[in-house]
């Protein structure tokens, strides 16, 4: 019987494991009209994630983290893409899970982001998705 239970036990926790790691952050991102749609899954070492470029002067980093426990959550960083380097101009974060999605916009509601020199605009939100969901 206790072999049993803990067969059970195990199943669920990789059920729940399978369910976790199949969920994704989704960003939609405009800049100079257009809008490109970037996908992150879960990461365990944050510091290895790249950002993507954005048009020619942002780049933007979403750092998407399950576990452990005391550390989940959700980062988005937007860069301004300088001569000598990206220069952070806007972070945002999120505890994981979530608590609850806004009725637009997903879980970020809608940000702008101005790029200090250029004046140019990043618009963007972002969603949580499942992959059965896709």
């Amino acid at each position: 019987m206790a072999r049993r239970a803990r067969h059970l036990g195990g199943l669920i926790a990789v059920c729940i494991a399978a369910t976790a790691q199949a969920q994704s952050v989704v960003c939609h991102l405009s800049y100079g009209g257009e809008t490109q749609v970037v996908e992150a899954r879960p990461s365990t070492d944050p510091y290895s994630v790249a950002p993507v470029a954005v048009g020619s002067y942002f780049l933007f980093r979403i750092v998407f983290r399950q576990e452990p426990a005391d550390l989940a959550g959700i980062k988005l960083y937007a860069y301004a893409d300088r001569d000598a380097g990206p220069v952070l101009i806007h972070q945002a974060s999120y505890r994981y899970p979530l608590a609850a999605a806004l009725p637009d916009y997903g879980f970020s509601g809608l940000h702008f982001v101005y790029e200090p020199v250029r004046d140019g605009e990043l618009q963007y939100w972002c969603e949580l998705k499942d992959a059965a969901a896709k």
